[in-house]
């Protein structure tokens, strides 16, 4: 299960936004008030409490009976409590920082022009130009400050995120909808990679293959006559699966030749093998974009040879 982070500027529709993706993903949305309740409860009282809500610098202040700094603390259990799979929905305080990088997160900035910005928080709060403004101004500079201060870093900094939003002509649900189709994508591309990893197989090269049938034998014996490299069925690729989650379908091309980065499956005369085939070859390039992979008949076998061995001279 991933962690979104969300850094957001204020009037940018941020906080919104944030609180319709926890709502509809069904997980806890957290900001810096639950985090020092929820976090920091049992192992401070309510100065520290009322310091962590209000000074950036005391975050870097060692905890009472302990080694750890405060900011430390909360960096080690959010990533223990997201190794352990639980998921959050996490609102500023440097988040972003705390899981960059990290595999299981994706991070996002939602942000607006100025002009759009200042005209939400009159509307909201029933400001003049100069207050709207004003208040502005000191919410961005103290969002700047905090992640300056704490970990040394510019929250503006664009490898941070994974994912800018502006806000200017789009309204909450479709802010929302824009995060939840890259979560959705992101899921499937990392369940994806774990099942290449579970059914990844042994480099075939170090020991004799045994082959299938007489075709991919005769290929094997084709490829070692033009000096080729090959790999016999080094990688399987889930195409299908149930709704909870199983494998049903995968295809595991027959060869796989490093030089030319290729997967080649081979097949007989009979089109409704070839029809099954061509569907499964044509999921794992929609599944896995870039990967290269050929069906081919047995008579197209030496064609196919002397073309590669061409590119391979060249």
């Amino acid at each position: 299960m991933p962690i979104l982070t969300i850094s957001r500027q204020m009037g940018s529709l941020g906080d919104e936004i944030a609180e319709a993706v926890a709502r509809k993903l069904g997980w806890p949305l957290i900001d810096r008030s639950r985090l020092i309740e929820e976090f920091f409860s049992k192992n401070t009282d309510a100065h520290e409490r009322h310091m962590l809500s209000e000074s950036a610098k005391f975050y870097l202040l060692p905890m009472k009976d302990s080694s750890q700094s405060y900011i430390e603390y909360l960096k080690n259990t959010l990533l223990a409590s997201a190794d352990n799979n639980e998921s959050f929905v996490l609102i500023g305080f440097g988040s972003q920082v705390i899981f960059s990088g990290y595999r299981s997160a994706l991070n996002i900035r939602i942000l607006a022009p100025l002009e759009v910005r200042l005209a939400r928080v009159k509307k909201q709060y029933h400001l003049s130009d100069e207050e709207a403004s004003n208040i502005l101004n000191t919410a961005d500079n103290k969002h700047k400050r905090f992640v300056r201060t704490v970990f040394q870093t510019d929250l503006t900094d664009f490898p941070l995120y994974d994912l800018t939003l502006n806000t200017a002509r789009l309204n909450v649900d479709e802010g929302a909808a824009a995060i939840l189709s890259l979560h959705k994508e992101y899921e499937l591309t990392r369940r994806i990679e774990e099942e290449s990893r579970r059914f990844d197989t042994i480099d075939n090269q170090s020991s004799l293959p045994v082959f299938k049938n007489e075709s991919e034998a005769d290929f094997a014996k084709i490829l070692d006559m033009y000096h080729l490299e090959w790999r016999y069925e080094p990688k399987t690729f889930p195409v299908e699966w149930d709704a909870e989650g199983n494998i049903t379908q995968a295809l595991s091309p027959d060869f796989y030749l490093p030089k030319f980065d290729t997967y080649i499956e081979l097949t007989t005369m009979n089109q409704k093998y070839v029809t099954a085939k061509n569907k499964k070859v044509k999921k794992v390039r929609e599944l896995y974009p870039g990967t290269n992979i050929r069906i081919v008949y047995k008579k197209d076998f030496h064609s196919l040879i002397e073309r590669f061995n061409m590119e391979k001279d060249n």
